[in-house]
């Protein structure tokens, strides 16, 4: 007969369908074993089965209606679900609750980081160490959420803790290496000197990148090109990427419009929410920063509420969030529900709970048509950036590595090829929709900040307000690779920066000069 304690080591040891099954048993005898229950709906979470695992924790917080743990996974379990609110809500509880358990503060703190409230996330992650100061997964959750705050001594503190640890790991190597403009004295050795004893290849290429960042601070160049080809090159031949497959997507977006307005035009939507789109790493973190330093504004983050609203009125069983079939299923369907399912999900998180808010997703640039037929009111703000430095800036950067939407970035022609996609398909939408969307280049906001700063502004409906001119002075966690340089005045670093690179470049130039494109 196994016990609630044997049940949660069968848990802590990975044996996840053994836990079920005896979870399963000792339900059988007695149902109302809330132990066995709360050991069942974390292991039909972890096998999968999320809706099963929500029925189950429901009926274990019933019967434990304070138990902070128990809470806790409720919370976890409703985000794997998507019911961001409800999760929020259980999260909330469990906090009231109180716990002195590390894991469960962790736990609670990952839900809160998960739906954007880092504010609620920061404490328990510190409660969480301090309970235990050896935990590498603790401390990493410390450490990058004090980096979103711009506290840059305090997580690199904590960074620090970790290698004490785990020398080799990676994911602290890196956020270590972003924080910093000058790299300490031997920190690339350091890294160099762990590289012999990685074996998972994840972490070498996250040890690689961390390499890259920081040999490029100290200029060197050449150092940092070659460890970044060695880098993406691994991370292509794990991912198995063909480019084929984003071109489709976006020739299918083409082809759909090019038509009649797919979705019925029944709209009454009066919300106004701002989406702030374009390439990832060609401004679009500075631009909502400017934005929600702006009085009547906040920052949802980047939201995936509309990518995952399309895929649900889509009815698309494709694996893939955003694919030809789901993009060919939309027709006909309702925009004004469209607009709902997006609001029921952006609502959620805690920068847009109520007023009117911006969704940085930058690859919502591929739903603007959606976008603006099931938000009359809405504005989009899209980045523009010059080719050259857009490929430069998104090749060279470590994405989630599981997330499926940025695997163009992990080859120099890919990048430049998608930069070339979204060149046209940005033309596509403006022919589309005339008068709808503001572009912002780049390189005339940092010269100009004002001037360009009014005119985003008047594009949204918003008045002129001084505050735009000091989002560096803005407060709010920053949840992007941009955390530490929108703390900073804004400043034109960054521009022409592949120039540096040019003698590696020159398979890009060639090709943005044969399509007309001009490089910067």
């Amino acid at each position: 007969m196994a016990t609630g304690s044997i049940l949660r080591e069968l848990l802590a040891s990975g044996r996840i369908s053994d836990a079920l099954t005896e979870a399963g048993k000792a339900l059988s005898r007695d149902p109302r074993d809330v132990e066995a229950g709360f050991v069942a709906a974390v292991a039909l979470a972890e096998s999968g089965r999320v809706g099963d695992a929500m029925q189950a924790i429901g009926a274990v917080v019933r019967s434990a209606p304070q138990n902070a743990e128990y809470l806790a996974q409720q919370a976890r379990i409703l985000l794997l679900a998507r019911r961001e609110a409800e999760a929020l809500e259980a999260a909330r509880k469990a906090v009231l609750a109180g716990s002195g358990d590390p894991l469960v503060l962790d736990t609670i703190g990952c839900v809160f980081a998960r739906l954007g409230a880092h504010d609620e996330a920061l404490p328990l992650f510190e409660k969480a160490v301090v309970g235990e100061p050896q935990s590498v997964e603790f401390l990493f959750n410390l450490a990058s959420t004090l980096g979103f705050f711009g506290r840059v001594d305090e997580a690199a503190a904590a960074y620090e803790a970790i290698l004490a640890i785990e020398p080799a790991h990676g994911r602290a190597h890196l956020g270590l290496a972003g924080l910093r403009r000058k790299p300490m004295v031997g920190e690339v050795e350091r890294i160099q000197g762990v590289l012999a004893q990685v074996t998972d290849p994840i972490e070498e290429v996250r040890l690689r990148y961390a390499i890259v960042q920081l040999s490029e601070a100290k200029g060197q160049l050449s150092e940092a090109f070659g460890q970044l080809s060695l880098a993406s090159a691994k991370l292509r031949a794990n991912f198995g990427y063909r480019f084929e497959s984003d071109e489709a997507v976006f020739e299918g977006i083409r082809r759909t419009f090019a038509r009649d307005l797919p979705l019925l035009s029944d709209s009454r939507i009066e919300d106004a929410p701002i989406f702030v789109v374009g390439l990832p790493r060609t401004g679009t973190t500075l631009v909502d920063r400017i934005l929600s330093s702006h009085p009547q504004i906040t920052s949802a983050g980047e939201l995936q509420a509309m990518p995952l609203a399309v895929k649900q009125l889509a009815g698309s069983s494709s694996r893939l969030v955003l694919d030809v079939p789901t993009v060919e299923a939309l027709g006909g369907v309702s925009a004004q529900k469209l607009g709902e399912l997006y609001l029921a999900r952006a609502r959620q998180n805690a920068g847009a709970r109520e007023g009117r808010f911006t969704d940085k997703f930058p690859l919502n640039f591929l739903y603007i048509g959606w976008i603006l037929q099931a938000f009359p009111h809405a504005s989009v703000v899209c980045l523009r950036r010059g080719a050259m430095d857009s490929v430069w800036s998104n090749y060279k950067h470590l994405f989630a590595t599981g997330s499926p939407y940025y695997r163009w970035s992990y080859d120099l022609m890919d990048t430049a090829r998608y930069v070339l996609l979204f060149q046209r398909l940005m033309a596509f939408w403006r022919q589309r929709f005339p008068g709808r969307i503001h572009e912002v280049t780049y390189e005339w906001l940092v010269a100009d900040q004002e001037v360009e700063t009014r005119r985003m502004l008047a594009s949204c409906g918003l008045e002129w307000d001084p505050a735009c001119l000091a989002f560096h002075e803005n407060a709010a966690a920053v949840a992007t690779p941009s955390a530490q340089q929108v703390r900073e005045p804004i400043n034109a670093r960054s521009v022409g920066r592949w120039r540096q690179y040019e003698q590696h470049l020159g398979e890009v130039t060639k090709f943005f000069t044969a399509n007309g494109i001009p490089l910067d």
